[in-house]
């Protein structure tokens, strides 16, 4: 298997406050001159984008682009920046087609604002919201598990949200709703290694190596999968006991089959019922999710092949974690 490390994209699209507050500080410095000199102003909306590109979690960097937008008038740009915030939230950008014929430089800011106060980008300030309110939290549940969280943003956003709930007692719904985010971004490596750990904590041995085995997949140098199996066979040679053995391939097929309808966004769900009911080969529907974009699918499908003893497999696999790194 070809080493492999975090691309660009994922370095860029995890959050780097001192860098955003930097470019914001930027933007407004640029804003506020504009009047002498329109070309301020593009220096200013460009400086704001960046601001978000390496910090979308501050709802103050947003909030600047979309001041700028409006001062330039564009229309378009506003409803542009909406529709990402609303990705990044986990919502259907597609909600905002009932703003049609609204001009959205008027309502902008009311709209931002809006979604801001539903859904706040701080994880603190999420959980202060959401406190101890069981019917609340339930309700999160519920809903995170009909989101559509494959853009990387909306998934640390969310993994973020869940350490809260991690923090204040509620672990097995912490590990239960990171399946989710992991199913429609599987190439989150450390998110796995994270789980792998918890489980070995508890005790859950099988679930702790199906997670490492995951991290290791998508990051080989991180030897999580292997350093885990040494802890196993050292912790129970020095016991006495019978010697541990890594799940088999029912359980791993199992595991992978359960990943991948997850993986599935309940936006998906209809087109995925619709498909051809399994008349072509795994091959040929790994293929078709590729062309469709659906990559977290065809991933954890590939990687059902080569737990299944496919010496084609694994080609495959890499062929896809490259687009998902890509993507």
């Amino acid at each position: 298997m070809s080493e492999r490390s975090p691309g660009i994209t994922e370095s860029l699209q995890h959050p780097r406050r001192s860098l955003g507050n930097r470019y914001r500080s930027q933007a407004e410095k640029f804003l506020r001159i504009s009047d002498d000199d329109h070309t301020n102003l593009s220096w200013a909306e460009q400086s704001a984008r960046q601001s978000i590109l390496h910090d979308f979690t501050n709802p103050d960097n947003w909030r600047l682009l979309v001041r700028i937008k409006i001062r330039i008038g564009d229309a378009e740009g506003v409803r542009a920046v909406l529709e990402d915030l609303i990705t990044v939230l986990g919502r259907d950008p597609n909600h905002l087609s009932q703003l049609n014929g609204v001009d959205p430089l008027e309502s902008a800011v009311s709209l931002l604002e809006g979604a801001l106060k539903a859904d706040p980008l701080d994880p603190d300030e999420w959980w202060s919201i959401l406190g101890e309110d069981d019917s609340a939290i339930i309700e999160f549940s519920s809903r995170l598990k009909g989101l559509d969280v494959r853009d990387s943003r909306a998934n640390i956003l969310f993994s973020r949200r869940l350490e809260r709930l991690r923090a204040n007692g509620k672990e097995d719904l912490f590990l239960e709703l990171s399946r989710y985010l992991l199913a429609q971004r599987p190439n989150n490596h450390e998110a796995w290694g994270e789980l792998g750990r918890m489980y070995e904590r508890r005790g859950e041995y099988d679930q702790a190596w199906l997670c490492y085995d995951q991290e290791q997949t998508h990051f080989p140098s991180s030897g999580a999968r292997d350093r885990f199996k040494g802890r196993m066979e050292e912790e129970l040679a020095g016991r006495g006991g019978r010697p541990w053995k890594s799940p088999g391939v029912s359980d791993r097929v199992e595991f992978l089959d359960r990943m991948r309808l997850l993986s599935i966004p309940a936006s998906d769900k209809s087109v995925n019922e619709s498909d051809n009911g399994g008349e072509d080969g795994p091959a040929d529907e790994i293929a078709g999710l590729r062309t469709s974009g659906r990559l977290p699918e065809a991933f954890f499908l590939a990687r059902r092949m080569a737990a299944e003893g496919s010496k084609d497999a694994m080609d495959i696999v890499e062929e896809i974690l490259e687009e998902m790194e890509d993507e």
